[in-house]
């Protein structure tokens, strides 16, 4: 099921459950204890870190199976269902007008923000549910604010038995899978791992239906251990990981811009840069309760490594650099939530976070020395086809602290109000800190009808792998050497934000809603792709504004379950105050003093779906799928910066799944998926834009058939 402010909204129909397969022991009491135990537990940990007062939606296992491709699909593209969740390259996405800022967490434990930029470290099949909670968020919310990606992880007793499956179709596209849970008295066990390879890695820069040199392979894993001490107590042990490795697609065509060794002419068709990404991370916890006070201690590490290498010439005739680098993050910290109902009218909820940051990075590249221009010796020098070598490093160590408390007041019996504020300050680059209060109002009047509103102060620092302390000094006379030298630190993001919200349930089945927000940010925080490695450098506006709102309704009775959202946005920003050197002057100037669209920024954003079960109940349920995605394009620039948006475009999503009442405890399915099915051919970006890198298309149209068994 999928929630919205409260509300329950299913994107697709499921098929009839099916318990564990294999032979089975009838449970003893203690077990059934033992279950009772653990969803009492959950139910607790939930009510620890609430979402009162903000707007979020659920997807539950059936709903992330009626996304195209199901627990195959990256991450984003499970959250792209949600509205207002705009897509853009390299697999990110945008939520509420913002560049990034998402939190991601595992059972209410936040991960610290990784290096990787293609791969999407966390995987719906991880999921037993995706929660992704925005709008005036509760002060246990903080330093990534424009959404928060909470991820249930499946466990021995939600998906006990195993299960084995194989995903294959176009772009040559391969993806097998295991997973196994179960239960061992006290202890509660899951493992899930998979393998992805195909052609089409990352985005293909050209129109055409087959990239070239975009193969990828990767892999995800993860394990879940937990075990519960008594009735009161639970311990908790995640352990994951993804590793991938990349080539950087071609555009056929290109002419060199530079001449190297006497070399100016090449086919750019087989350049070959390559980059790789791992990231691996563990989340320890414990769980308690005593009477009316619940609490979750929990120390958590994340480690990333990015390495690129460049083509051997390709990188200096066509970019003037030839960059060998490597970038680690080395993340590690605590984190405490509690709560307590101290009346029946007030629950107080306040935690800490305390966090280390230890980030890496070395190039070692060659670029093109200049001479003067023995044409014009006055002019602009021009490049001498020899090359010089340079190494450029940094190890930047970041502390980060956060404090909160709040209450949960229960006015009157329709009427509650959440207040409280949090304290957040960072050490690294720059040392800053704020206060932020927050305070939510949600009346009920009955079970037809919530109306919510609320206001938040953000603090959002700079992710510290994303800031480039690195002088530009080393690259004077020299091709890599930027036109602005100016290199003001990044700072932190600071915002007011304003939310509210309405949801309607006329009739049985049926949710009608509506969200709407605004912001105002100082230190606006964006990110751009500026060179190689291919990853994202961060940079501030001096002001920024955010303004839009959501629709949604959804009829979900019987077979049948349908949805649909539209959203609009306007974010807009002015004045380039840090991390300059990325730049051009003209655009700098320009921007100064001109409020622009951010390249992000996409005006309208919908989705809708439907899905029907045939023989709902039966050993031979049918589910018939199909959604719609569509986008008014982000921006582009054709005279001034981001003056123009992309083409709209909208793309067709089908799927099928059967299951088949034979093999191994009548556990066989299968399931057929059409991507693009009209074969849209739609740019994601054009390789303008403020910060924009290259160009980008989505997916052509693509089939893919999965045969899943469990046992």
């Amino acid at each position: 099921m999928r929630r919205i402010g409260g509300s329950a909204l299913l994107l697709g129909a499921a098929l009839a459950a099916t318990g564990p397969v294999g032979a089975q022991t009838k449970p003893d009491e203690a077990t059934i204890d033992l279950d009772v135990t653990a969803k009492r537990l959950d139910r607790e940990r939930s009510s620890i870190l609430p979402s009162l007062g903000a707007t979020r939606y659920d997807f539950s296992k059936t709903a992330i199976q009626n996304t195209p491709q199901g627990e195959n699909a990256p991450l984003n593209q499970v959250l792209l269902r949600a509205p207002g969740v705009v897509q853009d390259g390299f697999g990110q996405i945008h939520v509420r007008g913002d560049h990034g800022s998402l939190q991601y967490r595992l059972d209410g434990v936040q991960l610290p923000e990784g290096l990787s930029l293609f791969s999407n470290i966390l995987s719906p099949r991880f999921a037993n549910e995706i929660s992704l909670i925005t709008g005036a968020l509760p002060a246990q919310y903080g330093l990534r604010t424009a959404g928060v990606v909470d991820i249930g992880v499946k466990s021995g007793s939600t998906n006990p038995g195993g299960e084995a499956s194989v995903m294959g179709g176009s772009y040559n596209w391969i993806q097998p899978a295991l997973q196994y849970g179960g239960r061992s008295g006290a202890i509660d066990y899951f493992a899930v791992g998979q393998y992805v390879s195909n052609g089409i890695g990352i985005e293909n820069p050209t129109s055409a239906y087959t990239p070239l040199h975009d193969d990828t392979a990767q892999w995800y894993a993860l394990t879940k251990i937990t075990g519960i001490v008594d009735e009161n107590t639970r311990l908790s042990f995640i352990a994951g990981g993804a590793s991938a490795r990349f080539q950087i697609p071609n555009v056929p065509g290109q002419t060199p811009a530079f001449t190297v060794n006497g070399i100016s002419d090449w086919n750019s068709s087989i350049l070959d840069q390559r980059q790789w990404e791992d990231t691996y991370f563990g989340i320890a916890s414990l769980q308690k309760s005593y009477q009316n006070f619940n609490m979750q201690l929990s120390g958590f590490t994340r480690y990333s490594n990015l390495s690129y290498q460049p083509d051997v010439i390709g990188d200096l005739l066509y970019n003037g650099i030839q960059p060998y680098a490597n970038r680690t993050s080395l993340a590690a910290g605590v984190q405490g939530d509690a709560s307590l109902k101290v009346a029946s009218a007030h629950t107080l909820r306040g935690g800490f976070l305390v966090q280390r940051e230890r980030v890496t990075s070395l190039t070692n590249a060659n670029a093109l020395t200049l001479i003067a221009n023995p044409d014009d010796p006055d002019g602009e020098p021009i490049p001498s086809g020899q090359t010089v070598g340079f190494t450029q490093g940094s190890d930047l160590v970041g502390w980060t602290y956060s404090v909160y408390l709040q209450d949960e007041w229960k006015v009157a019996p329709t009427v509650t109000v959440n207040f409280g504020a949090r304290f957040d300050a960072i050490s690294g680059v720059t040392s800053e800190n704020q206060l932020s209060p927050r305070v939510n109002v949600v009346w009920e009047p009955n079970s037809m009808f919530t109306l919510r509103a609320g206001y938040a102060r953000y603090f959002v620092p700079a992710p510290l792998n994303q800031v480039n302390p690195n002088s530009v000094a080393v690259l004077s006379g020299t091709t890599a050497a930027p036109g602005v030298t100016q290199n003001d630190p990044v700072m932190a993001e600071r915002s007011d934000n304003f939310d509210i919200g309405l949801t309607v349930k006329p009739v049985d089945g049926l949710t009608l809603g509506f969200a709407g927000y605004y912001k105002f940010a100082q230190n606006y925080l964006d990110k751009g792709q500026f060179g190689a490695p291919i990853t994202l450098v961060s940079f501030n506006y001096a002001n920024a504004q955010v303004a839009g709102w959501e629709l949604f309704t959804n009829y979900d009775k019987g077979p049948w379950s349908l949805y649909a959202n539209l959203a609009w946005t306007r974010t807009s920003a002015i004045n380039i105050n840090s991390a300059q050197f990325n730049f051009d002057q003209a655009e700098l100037d320009y921007i100064a003093n001109n409020w622009i669209f951010t390249d992000h920024n996409q005006s309208w954003t919908g989705s809708a779906g439907a899905a029907y079960v045939f023989n709902l109940g039966s050993d031979w349920a049918t589910r018939v799928s199909a959604d719609v995605l569509f986008g008014t394009g982000l921006r582009t620039s054709i005279v001034t910066p981001n003056d123009t948006s992309l083409p709209a475009y909208a793309t067709l999503n089908m799927s099928l799944t059967q299951k088949v009442p034979i093999g191994i405890s009548k556990g066989t399915q299968v399931r057929f998926d059409a991507i693009n099915l009209a074969d849209s051919t739609y740019q994601i970006r054009d390789g303008t834009g403020v910060g924009v890198g290259a160009p980008q298309f989505g997916m052509r149209r693509a089939f893919f058939v999965t045969l899943a068994q469990k046992f």
